[in-house]
């Protein structure tokens, strides 16, 4: 039968100091009685640690990885280490990524779990020597002639039922020979201990430095390292091992499984009365790295004013340099923001950007969590935001048609993995240009998910209480109602497509009801057959027939009923293949003309409608500052 090295994934949580490379198969880890809160700074370090040890175990040599976030008293120290026998970089992220960290059933320092099945009938004290026999021998190889700290053997058992004996055994790699084997000692003298392994034809200890697995079936792929003559069965047992380490209680021996994780002895509270930092979402994929403050510090210089790129909803960006020349783009959630909305929505951005991998979305790093800051690290995009190069006179010649319609292309089909390719169905609700970038060849990259908000498997659309995105890009039923379904994006998507082909913002001009919006001045020359007049008037090269298809498509998704719009899918259908006929439009959403006749305005004639720079505005229901808190759902 095919069998396949399983992960071992150990995190530690513990005071303020960080893990020593010593003989201890575990770490006392404080007084009793601490407890931490729901929500609370030490629970979101938790989160935080637990994202970004697959991929800095995935990427060692040895797939083994430790790290520490927070202050204290607050800090999480935690380790991760993917068993020898793991060849596959990317199984070990996955593997790693795929842990959880719970709290122990009961309120003690330490707790293990392993498998007490029936005894085997041979006598326990003979079975016993074989076993501890052979998890000696296989730890001296461990510890003395692999980098890894790992090694396998099997011994040959003649008799009772049982032919051999498999066993694995593994420390840190950042253990010297004599403290891996140090600390293997202390967890291989349980063997003889009939509250735990005594007579078992199966045991498996996890310690946070070092562990082992025996079992009288093969668990483990390939050849053994190490292989053992069988026993005599009259020898006594082996002089015992030196003693492990003292701890405060046994664990119990009646419950299958394998795990021993040493946790920071605090107990979630049930206190309302709590700090406002909540906890991540749990993160899926653990596809980014933990950065230290000082290397942020050094690659920003101290976020100096000098390397700033711009703010945004919850923080300011900075441009950075890496110690190994990788430029980075580092987004910090300044004390002023530091409230529920920011840190939701960096939390929110932080879970979907490690859960979606796309060429046309900024690619996220990894995060740093430091006191009171909290920072998320990006892929450095060369030439920055759409918005410049659209909106910017002095840069309005720098893109052609080609370049904006391939622009446009990449758009759709980024949010075309967002609403029907990823594995969950997720809605950007923030797309504008400023979260357009652009690289060096100018192809875009969606950014700022911290308002992305999850759908439900088999829902097609949800509601929330509080509206959040940007004026000027909202739907209708979105702005007014707080509707969230996949047809928001497609109204944003076709106010940029307008924008783009344009190179003029959705803004208007006062706060009148005769202003004239980006939206009103398309519809009204699409009406009158001038359509073409509306093209930046800085392009030239460029085909009438694909200006007028864009400008086609663009009113299509700004229909005022989310029924009218089309899918991403047809969207770009419509953009890549010519001979596809496109339906006639009607009146877009938030028409500003003479009668001021739009639908909306004729059902909602008693609310305040404000007209600004940015859009339209419902004096009387918007909240900029409140964010709607996602729940994950499988798609």
């Amino acid at each position: 039968m095919a069998m396949h090295p399983c992960t071992t994934t150990l995190l530690l949580a513990f005071l303020a100091v960080a893990l020593p490379g010593g003989a201890k198969a575990w770490h006392f880890c404080g007084s009793s009685g601490d407890v931490f809160a729901p929500r609370s700074t030490y629970q979101s370090n938790l989160a935080l640690l637990s994202a970004g040890l697959a991929k800095n175990a995935s990427a060692s040599p040895a797939l083994f990885a430790a790290g520490g976030v927070g202050d204290p008293p607050d800090t999480v120290y935690g380790l991760a280490l993917c068993r020898g026998d793991t060849t596959n970089a990317n199984d070990c992220g996955a593997c790693v990524a795929a842990g959880e960290l719970s709290l122990p059933p009961t309120g003690d320092n330490f707790a293990a779990y392993f498998s007490k099945v029936r005894n085997v009938t041979a006598p326990a004290e003979v079975f016993d020597a074989a076993v501890v026999a052979l998890l000696n021998a296989t730890a001296d190889h461990a510890a003395a002639s692999s980098p890894r700290r790992f090694a396998t053997g099997v011994e040959a058992f003649r008799g009772w039922g049982v032919r051999d004996i498999y066993a694995l055994v593994q420390c840190t790699p950042d253990m010297s020979p004599a403290g891996c084997r140090s600390c293997l000692a202390g967890i291989i003298s349980w063997v003889n201990d009939p509250d735990y392994f005594s007579g078992s034809p199966t045991g498996r200890v996890l310690g946070v430095r070092c562990n082992y697995w025996y079992d009288v079936h093969p668990f483990f792929p390939g050849s053994p390292l190490l292989r053992l003559d069988a026993p005599a069965f009259d020898v006594s047992p082996p002089a015992p091992s030196p003693a492990p380490v003292a701890a405060d209680t046994k664990p119990p021996a009646d419950r299958a499984g394998s795990v021993f994780i040493c946790l920071k002895r605090r107990k979630a509270s049930k206190n309302q009365n709590t700090p406002i930092i909540p906890a991540p979402n749990k993160i899926k994929r653990g596809n980014c790295a933990i950065f230290d403050l000082p290397t942020l510090q050094i690659a920003t210089d101290n976020f100096s004013n000098s390397n700033k790129l711009g703010e945004g909803g919850f923080g300011t960006v900075y441009r950075g340099k890496l110690g190994n020349g990788q430029k980075v783009a580092v987004k910090k959630l300044s004390q002023a923001q530091y409230t529920r909305e920011g840190l939701n929505q960096l939390h929110n951005e932080l879970q979907l950007l490690a859960e979606l991998q796309h060429k046309n979305f900024v690619r996220l790093l990894g995060f740093c969590s430091h006191q009171d800051e909290m920072m998320l690290v990006y892929e450095h995009i060369k030439n920055g935001s759409l918005d410049i190069f659209l909106f910017d006179t002095s840069r309005a010649k720098t893109l052609n048609w080609e370049q904006r319609y391939n622009i446009i292309l990449g758009i759709a089909k980024g949010i075309l993995y967002l609403h029907e390719d990823s594995s969950i169905r997720i809605i950007h609700r923030d797309l504008k240009a400023n979260n357009i970038l652009l690289d060096e060849n100018m192809n875009p990259k969606i950014a700022d998910f911290g308002l992305g908000r999850l759908l439900g498997g088999g829902h097609t659309q949800t509601k929330t209480a509080t509206v959040v995105g940007t004026y000027g890009y909202m739907a209708p039923e979105y702005a007014l109602f707080g509707k969230v379904s996949p047809k928001i994006d497609i109204f944003s998507f076709g106010v940029l497509v307008l924008e783009i082909v344009t190179g003029r913002r959705n803004s208007g001009f006062d706060t009148t009801y005769n202003a004239v919006n980006l939206l009103t001045e398309v519809w009204n020359c699409w009406t009158k057959g001038t359509a073409l007049q509306l093209a930046d008037q800085s392009l030239d090269g460029y085909s009438d027939s694909k200006v007028l298809r864009c400008i086609h498509i663009g009113l299509l998704c700004v229909q005022e009923s989310p029924i009218d719009r089309p899918s991403i899918s047809s969207v770009i259908l419509m953009l890549t293949r010519r001979r596809i006929k496109l339906q006639q439009p009607r009146q877009p959403a938030f028409f500003f003309g003479g009668d001021f006749s739009s639908v909306y305005q004729q059902q909602h004639r008693h609310r305040n409608y404000m007209y600004d720079k940015s859009g339209v505005i419902v004096e009387d229901k918007f909240s900029v500052n409140d964010v709607t808190n996602t729940d994950p759902y499988p798609r």
